[in-house]
């Protein structure tokens, strides 16, 4: 939910910002991509909601791709189009927690070969490993 601190540990991230357009907050993030490839960008909604169920701390997290005229389509970047994450962090109620993740995206454009085979085996398990690190991390940079 932090966006400043997802540009801190994220490498793949460009440009991330919310902006509230006619009432509802919309957050444009710009993702690398490795050459030749061009870069994707998303805007997209999302809502976070804590819950206390018998007693345990869960948080729900949902996201999805919205399309909004103040935030047009810029030249050389691919707009993902669809997009859908839903997220629910449950805490064990002493230091870990688990974590369940759906998450959906076409990226729209050719993704050659090499790259998906390199994303299933590799990119995907160094971004988690990433997000861990990343979680670890905040309350010591963050003063939690």
């Amino acid at each position: 939910m932090d966006l400043d601190f997802r540009k801190e540990w994220d490498q793949y991230v460009k440009e991330l910002y919310e902006e509230t357009y006619d009432g509802e907050k919309v957050i444009y993030w710009e993702v690398k991509y490795p050459f030749p490839l061009s870069n994707r960008d998303y805007v997209y909604i999302r809502e976070c909601r804590e819950m206390d169920v018998q007693g345990r701390k869960i948080w729900v997290v949902l996201a999805k791709s919205v399309a909004v005229p103040q935030c047009p389509e810029k030249p050389g970047i691919i707009r993902v189009k669809s997009y859908k994450q839903s997220l629910v962090i449950e805490s064990d109620g002493k230091a870990g927690c688990k974590v369940y993740m759906y998450y959906f995206d076409n990226p729209g454009g050719m993704i050659p070969t090499w790259l998906v085979n390199w994303a299933a085996k590799s990119g995907v398990p160094a971004f988690l490993k990433d997000i861990q690190k990343a979680c670890l991390n905040y309350s010591k940079t963050r003063g939690c």
